[in-house]
């Protein structure tokens, strides 16, 4: 009797922990089929967003070719422009959304297929432990495995599909890169090539000479090195093609050389700071006065010049060919022209750029003993002062949606690249004699427009770079990675003011802001009224400028963020303003540079017209000035 009543107490117990075994299949029943059919959802609207993405291009709106060509007739329609901005900001943004709604899809279908996978394996665990099958409601889903398999493999193969969908469209920017590439070289290997003899310059009416007026500004260039414990930088070993090419080291400019010339994009440091005096304030085009030369450059570019002596270099390229030329700078003659051709890993095709881009953005370097440029399709070439080829590399096809426009820069004997990309990022330091890599730093940010600038930090030389999201700076020497500030978003363009241990970055839909740097960095104050898409924040003498695509030039007290003064124009602005002898020179989209006198209260000092738009920063050097319009290069001086 007691024997019945223990073996009834344990079929009841064994009853109880199937019915919960079989609650448990049931609720993982659910959980599978409930994961499934979110899967499901989500990989049809990957597939249908892959096929949408497909058929229209969201990069080339119709509507919006529609606006520029009508702007192209009315270039004055101001209703007009505004029209443009806006659709423009409105497809940037709707792009970027959709990119960040795919990779989220993509990540939604791989946590609900894993769901549905662990929710199947458990039911078999379940069902496995079960001995009273037949008291269990049959689940066509678990028994009939022949069923069971072909919806698996099924299910398995719309979802890699919806997957591939997916990563295909995020990838939507890969049609701006060469379908066809030639054979590129071995990692970092330099190309060194001997060129043909140089052209014959062309004739350009000749003005005299004029004596550069001393220069009362130089600083005296710090020798110290930068010493930091840090994490270690990789440096690449590596010898040109031709082992003679650097045998003889040559000497290393001094500051002074540098601030002398005007050699980077925005002069000496990068910064928009040019020690000229006696630089010319205005022109008249119609009567020619002041205007001592003109020349139409053969190819276009959106590179500001550079100068060193009596040699003044611009870079222009189109679909047939990439080309440095050289002019002399007081008489405008076109001394030689190199071709940056057989470079191998040059692409075949050229990559897909934007017009307000092009293939010829970065300005050039140089430090008087070569001349470096780099072209939107990744093609590095250098030539000494004669328009020789000492070396020449491609730096892989920047994917670059609008074209790679950042400029160069020389610190000591290191040619500085900053290389932001769709891709990765990173910025490296090639020897300035064979173009083999120094350094290589990766950098944690998304694509960028802004070119390099180097400050000195306290006694320090310091390489200051901005992107989406972080603003950083560098050892020069080492590539090290000193400091960041994440405070940028958005397609930056505008490269950073400095002035006394303060770094100014800015950028449209995103904030200026004042970053105190030294052995920390921090932001100390912020403003958003006054942002600027292209051009660069001019920062000198407690002032601070701001250069709007709009037309607005604000200025600001520098230490504070004080707004000072604000002037508006009738075109917007994308050439950086740039400071000479006590004046701020600002050249608008439409070819009119206004010379601002620096101060709390709004000055204007002069007025002229090229004639022709402009997107160039202006150059100073040999007592003159120096402008690229569109189509023509121009000096202007007495």
């Amino acid at each position: 009797m007691l024997v019945n009543s223990k073996l009834g107490t344990v079929n009841f117990m064994e009853g109880k922990d199937k019915l919960k075994q079989t609650d448990k299949l049931k609720l993982a029943r659910i959980i599978a089929w409930g994961a499934a059919i979110f899967s499901l959802i989500v990989s049809v609207m990957l597939i249908a967003n892959y096929l949408q993405l497909k058929m229209v291009d969201p990069l080339e709106s119709p509507a919006l070719k529609l606006l520029v060509e009508q702007l192209h007739e009315n270039p004055n329609d101001d209703v007009l422009k505004e029209n443009i901005r806006a659709l423009d900001l409105l497809i940037r943004k709707a792009y970027f959304t959709s990119q960040w709604q795919i990779r989220t899809g993509a990540y939604l279908l791989i946590f609900g297929v894993l769901v549905f996978v662990l929710a199947v394996r458990y039911q078999k665990s379940l069902r496995s432990g079960l001995e009273e099958l037949e008291s269990i409601e049959k689940d066509p889903f678990l028994d009939k495995q022949l069923a069971r398999k072909w919806l698996v493999f099924s299910s398995a193969g719309f979802f890699v599909l919806a997957l591939l969908a997916g990563f295909s469209s995020s990838n939507i920017l890969d049609q701006y890169e060469p379908e066809t590439v030639e054979e590129k070289l071995a990692d970092n290997q330099v190309e060194v090539i001997e060129v043909q003899p140089v052209a014959t310059p062309e004739p350009v009416a000749a003005e005299p000479e004029v004596e550069e007026s001393p220069d009362e500004n130089l600083a005296t260039e710090t020798e110290e090195e930068h010493a930091e414990e840090a994490e270690p930088v990789a440096v690449k070993e590596e010898k040109a093609a031709d082992p003679t090419s650097a045998e003889v080291q040559p000497a290393i400019p001094s500051k002074e050389e540098f601030r002398k010339n005007y050699p980077f994009f925005r002069g000496p440091d990068g910064d928009g700071i040019s020690y000229k005096m006696n630089v010319p304030e205005k022109w008249d085009m119609a009567s020619g006065d002041q205007v001592l030369w003109k020349v139409k450059v053969p190819k276009h570019g959106y590179n500001s010049p550079i100068v060193w002596g009596d040699q003044l270099f611009v870079s222009g390229a189109d679909q047939e060919a990439r080309e440095v030329y050289c002019y002399h700078a007081t008489s405008g003659d076109l001394l030689w022209t190199a071709q940056a051709n057989q470079i191998q890993g040059s692409p075949a095709k050229m990559p897909k750029v934007t017009e307000d881009t092009g293939l010829a953005a970065p300005t050039m370097a140089t430090n008087g003993q070569a001349v470096f440029a780099l072209f939107g399709t990744g093609d590095l070439l250098a030539t000494d002062m004669n328009g020789k080829r000492v070396w020449a590399k491609n730096l892989g096809v920047p994917d670059n949606h609008y074209g790679h426009s950042s400029s160069l820069i020389i610190f000591k004997d290191k040619l500085i690249v900053q290389y932001d990309t769709n891709r990765g990022s990173k910025v490296m330091a090639l020897s300035t004699v064979d173009g083999s890599t120094q350094w290589e730093t990766t950098r944690k940010v998304n694509i960028s427009w802004a070119s390099p600038v180097l400050a000195d930090v306290e006694g320090k030389p310091q390489l200051i770079l901005t992107a989406d999201p972080l603003v950083a700076g560098y050892d020069p020497e080492t590539g090290k990675e000193l400091w960041t500030v994440d405070c940028m978003m958005g397609e930056v363009g505008p490269s950073v003011g400095y002035t006394n241990g303060v770094v100014y970055a800015a950028n449209e839909y995103a904030i200026l802001a004042a970053i105190k740097i030294g052995a920390t960095a921090e932001v100390i104050w912020e403003e958003s009224e006054y942002l600027p898409e292209v051009a660069s924040p001019l920062a000198v003498d407690g002032f601070l400028l701001i250069a709007t695509s709009y037309g607005v030039v604000a200025c600001y007290n520098a230490t504070d963020g004080t707004k000072y003064w604000e002037q508006e124009y009738a075109d917007g602005i994308y050439a950086s303003p740039v400071y000479a002898e006590g004046k701020v020179y600002v050249m608008d989209m439409g070819g009119n540079l206004h010379v601002i006198r620096l101060g709390k209260e709004f000055e204007l000092v002069a007025e002229s017209a090229l004639g022709e738009k402009a997107v160039c920063a202006p150059v100073f050097a040999n007592g003159r000035m120096y402008l690229r319009g569109f189509d023509q290069l121009y000096c202007i001086g007495k």
